[in-house]
């Protein structure tokens, strides 16, 4: 097996992280929901609370982890909010998704971080992949409140 390098992305990498990006939403089939541009990538890849960790073999990007170190508020920590795990098309089933699964937990296990992240339910290929790395999966409806909704049960300013 060819050697893999795994790295935290900086700046730099915000057309690469945001081109991996769009290919998971266009993946799944929301490609027109992601607005975020290279600039506010690059942004978000300067701040210590984003984590994106990306996977490359020779220069080429393999695949990347997304995450957000957030206060848990039951505890008073912290824990680290999975946003997204991708691999490209081409080298998915060749262990990269696994190497950067680990290498997220080699970043959150000095501060004893929780890593927890949500999938949709149908998604039997990524609940059988959690499950091997020793994931505790536990159902969960998630719920999103938009403006537009909203917006009509606000009083007006």
């Amino acid at each position: 097996m060819n050697k893999n390098d795994i790295r935290r992305a900086g700046p730099d990498d915000a057309g690469l992280v945001r081109e991996m990006l769009g290919e998971l939403a266009d993946h799944q089939d929301e490609g027109e929901f992601v607005l975020v541009t290279v600039d506010h990538w690059r942004e978000l890849l300067g701040r210590d609370d984003v984590i994106v960790l990306l996977a490359e073999r020779a220069g080429e990007g393999m695949g990347y982890v997304s995450a957000l170190r957030r206060p848990y508020l039951w505890t008073g920590g912290e824990v680290l909010a999975l946003d997204d795990l991708y691999v490209r098309k081409a080298f998915r089933d060749s262990g990269v998704g696994r190497e950067l699964m680990i290498e997220l937990a080699r970043y959150a296990q000095p501060d004893n971080l929780t890593i927890t992240w949500g999938m949709r339910p149908e998604n039997d290929q990524a609940q059988r992949f959690y499950t091997r790395l020793g994931a505790r999966l536990r159902p969960k409806v998630v719920a999103s409140w938009a403006p537009t909704s909203y917006a009509d049960l606000l009083p007006p300013p």
